[in-house]
């Protein structure tokens, strides 16, 4: 009697109950439909901006899933860079940053093009690009070539979530997966990218990185589905508000049957409430544009650019004369001019009074 859905002699044969899924993928569907009508119809400016802070919150969420907490402004300029957008304000990222924007743009960009090893080895070196951990010593750039096992608690009370293929395995395993992936056309891209998450998630063929370079999977096939490079909805933010259920499901499907409609219906779920919740990253993007087309003629160097750009992306917490002088770089004295100057043009506005300690924010936005 198998223990995981790996080891049925029918894998990886999936099939689920088509009436259970049909219904909601319908309504999936038409709501991407309906998604990517709305952006067509705003412009490029504004699909760029979009695309700028939906790939943004997609890489810091899916890092976030691992327990790997990223710099926001450095993600977002990497982003930026790569993009070839021109955005004031852009400030250095590290290696380990330039390696998953990298990754993720190969995925979403480039989603037309077929998945094969090499391509997934590259993944897999640019998120670790320093090689392998001090602490852990793994394999980068390659199969693993030892067992897998997810586990949790400490040392003695260790509890076995599951266990992979064995490294042996693992070349005709993903020689399968590559396969159907590239070749498949008998299913909606939607349900696809379902399977293709939790599929590779079984066969966990790395020693660390699997579940980013899943959902990396998943983006490109969902961008497959969308016929877009353009994204304006983060599964892997959605994910992340439901990463307990996800694991739990994830657990439950892999030492269950092939019978994966629980699975299907899960994803999908999560899939409905990502796309609902894109209505925030477009108000953002839309109050961002209405804002600059209000002050489209105001006088304003380059500091003044940078911190309105801050506030309007959502700046977290209340911004001081302090704050301003640190993220600006200028004197405390430069940023009180810099503010005095907004509030007189009627952009900024004091929040409260009280000396050093009087915060501001952005009028009429």
């Amino acid at each position: 009697m198998s223990i995981y859905i790996h080891q049925n002699t029918s894998w990886p044969k999936f099939y689920w109950d088509v009436e259970r899924i049909s219904a909601l993928l319908a309504t999936i569907r038409n709501k991407q439909g309906k998604l990517v009508g709305r952006m067509e119809a705003l412009g490029f400016n504004l699909r760029a901006e979009a695309t700028l802070n939906t790939l943004t919150l997609d890489i810091l969420k899916s890092n976030e899933i691992e327990g790997e907490i990223l710099n926001p402004e450095e993600v977002r300029s990497s982003l930026a860079r790569h993009l070839g957008m021109d955005i004031v304000g852009l400030v250095p990222s590290d290696r380990y940053i330039d390696g998953v924007v990298e990754m993720m743009l190969d995925a979403t960009q480039k989603f037309k093009n077929d998945l094969e090893s090499d391509r997934l080895f590259g993944w897999h070196a640019a998120m670790f690009p320093t090689g392998p951990s001090s602490i852990y010593k793994i394999t980068v750039g390659n199969w693993r070539r030892s067992p897998m096992y997810v586990v949790s608690g400490g040392i003695g009370n260790e509890r076995i979530h599951y266990e992979a293929p064995g490294a042996e395995l693992l070349d005709g395993e993903m020689n399968k997966f590559f396969e159907w992936f590239n070749a498949e056309k008998n299913i909606d891209p939607v349900l696809k990218a379902a399977i293709a998450h939790l599929w590779f998630i079984t066969i966990h063929p790395f020693d660390d990185g699997n579940g980013r370079i899943a959902r990396a999977i998943t983006d490109l096939q969902l961008a497959r589905a969308d016929e877009s490079s353009q994204r304006f909805y983060s599964m892997s933010a959605q994910i992340q508000k439901e990463h307990s259920s996800y694991y739990l499901i994830l657990e439950a499907t892999q030492r269950g049957t092939l019978d994966i409609t629980n699975w299907l219906e899960w994803f999908l779920h999560c899939l409905d409430r990502a796309l609902i919740a894109t209505d925030d990253i477009l108000a953002t993007v839309l109050a961002k544009a209405k804002f600059w087309d209000t002050y489209a003629q105001a006088i304003l160097n380059i500091r003044q650019k940078l911190m309105l750009n801050k506030m309007l992306d959502g700046f977290e917490g209340k911004m001081t004369a302090a704050k301003w002088g640190k993220i600006a770089k200028c004197s405390h004295d430069t940023a009180l001019r810099d503010i005095q100057d907004l509030i007189e043009q009627n952009i900024l506005e004091k929040e409260n009074a009280g000396g050093r300690s009087t915060s501001y924010i952005i009028s009429h936005v």
